[in-house]
């Protein structure tokens, strides 16, 4: 199964969120973050992915007569990278877009179902903004957006901190107007 594949699907792809901080996990923790998920599931899943190369046994220690596992994601596997992107075709996206989706509604219904879930208090948001932006601005906001989450994507856990999911969604929602090919100096002057 090629990177693609592995990551377009929501169960994998809240196994590569939960991991994704370089935290090293069993599977039975993996259970623990995803409760809504059955073990079962959890254990096919977390198989695949190290089948596929994504995730690295670390370490491995007998418990009661079996072998405890931990597993490492190995993070840069675990992209879909700029080449491969361009090859996608829509439907590929289109089903990328869906499994997104549903991975970030079932992490968001997880952290509903948890006692104490306030979203106010922890400020919870989804909000949505159009903006007019040019190819250039759009590649310029996307990078300042990269620097601001690159700067924090390394933070290790400590008490004080709590793991976020940040879901940035970037598509036109619009065609484009067409461009005017008209080069003559009235037009010039109306524009």
């Amino acid at each position: 199964m090629d990177t693609v594949d592995l990551l377009l699907h929501p169960v994998r792809l809240r196994i590569v969120h939960a991991m994704y901080d370089g935290r090293t996990l069993t599977t039975t923790e993996l259970c623990a973050l995803l409760p809504d998920v059955s073990k079962a599931t959890v254990y096919r899943h977390v198989g695949l992915l190290a089948d596929g190369g994504l995730l690295v046994v670390e370490d491995e220690q007998r418990v009661r007569g079996s072998v405890e596992r931990r597993y490492r994601l190995h993070r840069g596997r675990a992209v879909i990278d700029a080449d491969t992107a361009a090859s996608m075709s829509r439907e590929d996206y289109r089903r990328g877009f869906a499994v997104a989706m549903a991975a970030l509604l079932a992490e968001f219904d997880a952290y509903l179902d948890r006692d104490g879930a306030d979203p106010a208090a922890d400020l919870v948001g989804f909000r949505q903004h159009a903006v007019w932006l040019s190819r250039d601005e759009l590649t310029q906001m996307i990078g300042e957006m990269r620097e601001v989450i690159a700067a924090r994507i390394g933070h290790a856990p400590t008490p004080e901190r709590t793991r976020h999911l940040l879901s940035p969604i970037v598509f036109p929602a619009e065609e484009p107007p067409p461009r005017d090919t008209d080069t003559s100096p009235g037009q010039a002057e109306r524009g």
